[in-house]
Formats: structure tokens, C-alpha cells, sequence
């Protein structure tokens, strides 16, 4: 890893990423029966063999409730791949070459008895393959199971250097981790009493999204922009993250996680700190996610007073979509009639630091907006005297850069020029770069990035513990706060509630179309 770190010293490009390979492995999937494993991690350990990057050396054992063989599992999985796989295999032969490393433990999350098994398996597996016992846990369970497969596998003798002494042991971690400050303290204890903070991988899958790696990238590996990145030049940042659908099936969750939970205590503001984020002196996991962690602690928390003026929540009623009509969120499967549970947060950040003091961050998400669609929006200053102003006539254009994280990855720049004729005409132009259309290839799934740093030990995009446990504090003080607040109405398939539009519109601004 070091080698190839010097050599290439950008840890987010795409070379680097093909000159790694995963050593010997046995990648142990708990929820191994649920749409995790079969629509995203089956998949993307799939293609991560297609490009080389697993040895021969390894094997992907499923950890369930369910009673099946090795054989029931290989062809449930290899129906997962033909279904979800951004990839198809070249034939019936290099599928089955892929399955013939995968097997299956039945066990009960909470019963010891199941990680004995497990560990059985794993050692038979090494002297099967001839190979240490390196074992990478994924947790792809609801959030509930996680400390009884934790303390679990450390009873059973499962994790370094009680398991073996010549092999590695880490842990992945799916969102959410925890629900509030303290839940999420109470996580970090569970788990740290049995895996050191090296071993453990906080996954967040927007931080495998090609767009969000690009952002340090070009941030600080262009001298055009790097030296505009500041108050100086830069008048507000919006961060939007919109999703058409509705709860869907996931009616018990998001009743007791709501947008605020599910979204911006993770994504966003994974997003958020990388925008905001000082270069850090090395591109290493620890100088990064210092960074990150500085920026959550320089973030301005509103007091109970503000939190009314600076965040809006709403909640979609009945309307339409594409023609079509849709419920609204009470009267979605599984949703109490009376519930106040926000579908749609908008909210008004600041930094207490010398580079943003007095830059707006304005966040929106929400469900049952008009389309899919994420965008991170840097607004430039005007310059200090417009020459072409025109009397107010409309001549204004606004420097724009636009981040677009789906669901077509790219980066535009707008900007004012003359438009042809006699007159003295500003018109805004655009220069946009697509990755599908610049590269010519489907760029890697998020997860197939992201599997493949936890397995070669490179925790850069994932979240450290006291990253997580800053960002919750935020969402606490929100929350704690705005119970007595309004809960907006808007219909489906409009962009949120008129308070929304109101919290820019006080600022003098407004929310860019998309």
C-alpha cells in the first residue's frame, strides 16, 4: 500500500485503484438472506473479481438465520448478479468460478453457538485455500443486531489476534450508526470493546460516488480553483439531495429515523465536510477525516432561539408525479395517521472559521420531490463593480460551479459572455464535463470502491468514530428543538414548502433551479 501510495499519491484516482489487488481474504457477510447482500455487495464482490482485484486466495462466507447449503446460497447469489450486477459475466463458466467461492453458515445473530460454527468454517477454509486468516465483517443487518454480532464475535474467538495471530480482522458498518449522540457513543463503546478503531470501517456509500471523490481532487489538485475556495470569492454554498419516491417499504424505519436522520446526519455532511474541509498535509486516511473532523467542530450549532429561523421541516401530502397521483406520507403503508415524522428538511449552516466566516451553507432533502437528483452548488461573488449591468436589465450573471453526484456524475462551470450581435449582450454559457461521456466507461460502483478499501486497509472514505459522534450533535440540537416548531405541508411533486423558499429569501437569495 505504501509503495503504490508514493507512487501515484492520490488515493481517489482511478489508477490507483487498478494497481491495487485484495490479498487473501474470507469477507463474512451477516444478513447474508437481505437486499444489502443481494442487490449492492454480491454485485459489486462480483465485478471486484471481473477486474482482478481479488486473488485466488479467498472466500465469501453468508451469515443468516435461514437453514441452506453452500449450493442454495451459490444460486441465489448468482441469480442476484444476473439481476444486479452493472455487468454481466462473459459466461456460464466465469460465473460459476466467482460462486465457487462463496459459502454459507446458518446461525442466530444472538447465539454464540452460530460464531463457533462460523469459526470452524473459517479455519477449515484456510487450510482449503492455503491461505492466513484475514477476515473482513460486514454488518448488513438492521442497526439492532449490531452489538450482539459484535460481542459475539469476540467471544467466539473471532477477531485479532485472539482468532490468529497471522492474520488481520476488520469490521464494516452500515448506517445508521446509532440514532442520536448518545446511541452512537454507546456503538463506539460496544464495538471498541472488541476491535480497535483500525479495524473498523463506518461505511457511508455516497463517499464511493465518483463526484464526491472528485471533490478533493479538484479542489486542491487545480491551481485555478484552490485559491478561490474561501469567503473571499465564494457567496453561498447549496446542497441539495432530492428523491422522488416515496417511504416505500421502508415505512418502520424512516417512522422512527426521519430525513433528518436518514440523510443529513450521514450523507450530507459527509458531502458537506469535504466541501468545506483545509487541505490536509498528506493524502492519508488520518489527514483527511482530521480535516473532516475539524470542520464539524468549528460548525456553528444553532441555540434553541434560532433553530425556528434557520430550519424548515416538512412532510409531503397527496399529488402527482410525472402525471401520475400519489399518496401523500399518511397515507402510505405502515404510517400512523397521526404522525409527525418530516419528509423534507431544509436548513441554514454556518462555519465559525477564518476560511467561511459569514458564508451560508443551505442544505435541502427531501422525498416526493420532482426528480432524482444530487447537486452541490459553489455561487461565486459578483465581481465588485458590474460594467455591464445595464441599468438592472437582467445583464447579471452568476458564476456558478455545479457538482452533480446523480444520477449522472459530472461538474459544470457557468459564466457570463457576449452573446453575438451589435449590442452588449451578457448571456450565460456552460462548460460541463460527464464522466460517462469523458471516460467512455461505466465508472465502479460506490460499494465496489468501497469493499475493496476495507479490504486493502484504506479507511479514507470511511467515518471515524469521533466524526460520527460530531455530526450527531448537530442533528441533536436540531431536533431537540423543533418539536414545538411547524411542520410544513407540501404536495408531492413540488420542491418543498413556501418556508423553505422564505429561509433564502430572507438572505436575499434563492434556491437554484435543477
Amino acid at each position: 500500500m505504501s509503495a503504490v501510495k508514493e507512487t501515484f499519491g492520490n488515493p481517489f484516482s482511478s489508477q490507483f485503484m487498478r494497481m491495487r489487488q485484495a490479498g487473501p481474504f474470507h469477507l463474512v457477510i451477516f444478513g447474508a438472506s437481505g437486499d444489502l447482500t443481494q442487490r449492492k455487495l454480491i454485485p459489486a464482490l462480483f465485478n471486484l473479481f471481473l477486474d482482478g482485484y481479488a486473488a485466488d486466495q479467498f472466500s465469501i462466507v453468508g451469515f443468516a438465520r435461514r437453514e441452506k447449503s453452500d449450493e442454495q446460497f451459490r444460486a441465489e447469489m448468482g441469480a442476484s448478479v444476473r439481476q444486479y450486477s452493472r455487468r454481466q459475466p462473459e459466461s456460464e463458466e466465469q460465473l460459476q468460478q466467482f460462486l465457487a467461492h462463496l459459502h454459507y453458515v446458518s446461525g442466530s445473530f444472538e447465539n454464540e453457538a452460530g460464531y463457533y460454527h462460523l469459526k470452524d468454517r473459517l479455519k477449515a477454509l484456510c487450510l482449503s485455500y492455503q491461505m492466513p486468516s484475514n477476515a473482513l465483517f460486514y454488518l448488513a443487518t438492521p442497526p439492532d443486531a449490531f452489538p450482539d454480532i459484535i460481542r459475539n464475535l469476540h467471544r467466539g474467538g473471532l477477531v485479532s489476534p485472539v482468532f490468529d495471530v497471522d492474520g488481520w480482522t476488520r469490521i464494516v458498518v452500515e448506517k445508521p450508526f446509532g440514532r442520536d449522540t448518545a446511541t452512537a457513543w454507546e456503538l463506539n463503546g460496544t464495538i471498541h470493546a472488541a476491535f480497535r478503531e483500525r479495524q473498523v470501517y463506518r461505511i457511508d456509500h455516497y463517499l464511493g460516488k465518483e463526484t464526491v471523490q472528485n471533490i478533493l481532487v479538484f479542489r486542491l489538485g487545480n491551481s485555478i480553483f484552490e485559491p478561490l475556495w474561501n469567503r473571499r470569492y465564494i457567496d453561498h454554498v447549496q446542497i441539495t439531495v432530492a428523491e422522488s419516491l416515496g417511504v416505500g417499504s421502508r415505512a418502520g424505519y424512516f417512522e422512527q429515523a426521519g430525513i433528518i436522520r436518514d440523510m443529513i446526519q450521514s450523507h450530507i455532511l459527509q458531502v458537506f465536510t469535504l466541501i468545506a474541509m483545509e487541505p490536509p498535509a498528506t493524502f492519508d486516511a488520518t489527514a483527511i477525516r482530521d480535516e473532516k473532523v475539524k470542520v464539524l467542530k468549528s460548525l456553528h450549532l444553532p441555540s434553541p432561539e434560532q433553530v425556528p429561523f434557520q430550519v424548515v421541516r416538512g412532510q409531503y401530502s397527496p399529488g402527482s408525479l410525472g402525471g401520475e397521483p400519489v399518496p401523500g406520507y399518511l397515507q402510505e403503508a405502515g404510517i400512523a395517521p397521526n404522525s409527525s415524522t418530516e419528509t423534507y428538511v431544509a436548513l441554514k449552516l454556518t462555519i465559525d472559521n477564518w476560511r467561511w466566516s459569514g458564508v451560508p451553507f443551505y442544505i435541502r432533502t427531501g422525498k416526493r420531490l420532482p426528480k432524482r437528483v444530487t447537486d452541490v452548488a459553489i455561487v461565486f461573488k459578483e465581481p465588485p463593480h458590474m460594467i455591464f449591468d445595464e441599468a438592472g436589465r437582467g445583464s447579471r450573471h452568476t458564476n456558478l460551479l455545479r457538482l452533480r453526484l446523480q444520477p449522472q456524475e459530472g461538474i459544470s462551470l457557468s459564466f457570463g459572455a457576449k452573446a453575438p450581435g451589435p449590442t452588449v449582450k451578457v448571456a450565460p454559457v456552460h462548460m460541463d464535463f460527464m464522466y460517462a461521456s469523458s471516460f467512455g466507461a461505466s465508472s465502479t460502483e460506490a460499494y465496489e470502491r468501497l469493499i475493496l478499501d476495507a479490504l486493502t486497509g484504506d479507511s479514507t472514505l470511511f467515518a471515524r468514530e469521533d466524526e460520527v459522534e460530531l455530526s450527531w450533535s448537530l442533528v441533536d440540537r436540531i431536533v431537540a428543538n423543533w418539536q414545538s416548531t411547524k411542520l410544513h405541508s407540501y404536495s408531492a411533486g413540488g420542491w418543498g414548502p413556501e418556508a423553505a423558499d422564505d429561509l433564502l429569501k430572507r438572505d436575499a437569495r434563492d434556491w437554484l433551479r435543477l
